[in-house]
């Protein structure tokens, strides 16, 4: 069956995709009912809205006290991943923590598009701790209008 949906120019890997999608979205979801408890709330860092439109994705990333040479972006087709290091505070002299929540230390976070992407065309910027990463849609994903002959 596999070859015969390989040979109708099916993508074999579109399945394995769409399970990957299915389970991140599990994962939010759960992250929103449990995230405040210690180490899920952790591994849900940093913060992420997308926002989409029939010509690009909008990726923000909340990236606030983290420097944008230490962030670094990869794409591939349908994916955004980025990574990077939030550095600890240095404590002066006989300073000590009360209270300790903002999250220190390496991160990945990967982005399912709802679209493949135009990687020639990604955009990202940093401004006031956000990173906004925009997103073409490859033009083999966009919509295509089909035109009507009609006999008169």
């Amino acid at each position: 069956m596999l070859i015969r949906d390989i040979e109708r120019g099916l993508d074999p890997w579109r399945m394995l995709r769409e399970v990957e999608r299915e389970f991140n979205r599990l994962y939010r979801e759960f992250d929103q009912l449990f995230g405040q408890y210690g180490e899920v709330a952790e591994a849900a860092y940093p913060r992420v809205n997308l926002m989409s439109n029939a010509e690009k994705a909008v990726v923000q990333v909340e990236l606030p006290g983290v420097n944008p040479d230490e962030i670094d972006i990869t794409a591939h087709e349908d994916t955004i991943t980025i990574r990077g290091t939030r550095k600890p505070l240095e404590l002066k002299e006989k300073e000590r923590y009360h209270l300790k929540e903002r999250f220190e230390g390496d991160f990945t976070r990967t982005v399912n598009l709802p679209f493949r992407a135009e990687l020639e065309g990604i955009k990202a910027r940093y401004q006031k701790g956000i990173l906004t990463i925009e997103v073409p849609r490859a033009e083999k994903d966009k919509p295509k209008k089909i035109t009507i002959e009609a006999e008169k």
